[in-house]
């Protein structure tokens, strides 16, 4: 009779610990969900505020809702105001701080090139290209400050000069050597390449350094 109350007794305890653990867990999932709820609120709050910076048209935007919080820019009011389509296809192209910023640039008006763009909207798409720490250096720039896409570039320009890359001379033709393994066609390529960045025309030096960085054998 004392092991049936006893067995009875443990059960009662177990299931009580049971529902204490269920309780708990139920506690945690609300403020889980609490918190995922805020998250996602919060992101779409700074969604917004991310297309309202940069011009973007909201797609099905919902009447009455909530107004965006204002983000702080560089860019002056009418190019904020310039609106950049959904079906724009912007630059695919990033620039993280380390890179030559006159390569980047370059890039980045080649591509334009293709797509068109007022001055403001290249502005804006430009803002897009950057990222980790060039993209810090730009929202630090004073507010409303930009007014084109020139002012831009120099300002872009000066920030990351010490990143370009030095101009090649003359003499950079003998940093060209054939691998081992490397067909002569190859090494042409690379060694053609490196002539067309120099920009000289000394054809005795070019012949020469071209002998210079071939592998010992025969031609």
């Amino acid at each position: 009779m004392q092991q049936v109350m006893d067995m009875m007794q443990g059960l009662q305890e177990a299931m009580e610990t049971s529902k204490a653990e269920q309780e708990c867990m139920q506690a945690d999932l609300a403020a889980s969900q609490a918190r995922n709820e805020e998250l996602c609120r919060m992101n779409e709050e700074l969604r917004r505020g991310w297309h309202n910076s940069l011009g973007l048209r909201e797609v099905d935007e919902p009447e009455g809702s909530t107004p965006p919080r204002e983000f702080s820019t560089p860019f002056s009011q009418p190019i904020l105001e310039t609106v950049i389509p959904n079906t724009f296809v912007g630059p695919k192209v990033t620039f993280t701080g380390m890179e030559d910023p006159e390569a980047h640039l370059t890039v980045f008006h080649m591509q334009m090139m293709l797509v068109g763009g007022s001055d403001a909207v290249r502005c804006k798409l430009f803002m897009s290209t950057l990222t980790g720490m060039a993209m810090d250096w730009f929202i630090s720039l004073p507010n409303g400050h930009i007014t084109s896409f020139a002012q831009l570039s120099q300002l872009f320009r000066e920030q990351y000069l010490a990143n370009r890359a030095p101009p090649s001379v003359l003499y950079d033709l003998f940093d060209v050597k054939q691998y081992q393994g490397e067909t002569l066609k190859e090494y042409i390529n690379r060694f053609r390449a490196q002539v067309v960045k120099v920009g000289t025309t000394e054809e005795p030096m070019i012949v020469y350094a071209f002998r210079k960085g071939m592998c010992p054998g025969p031609f």
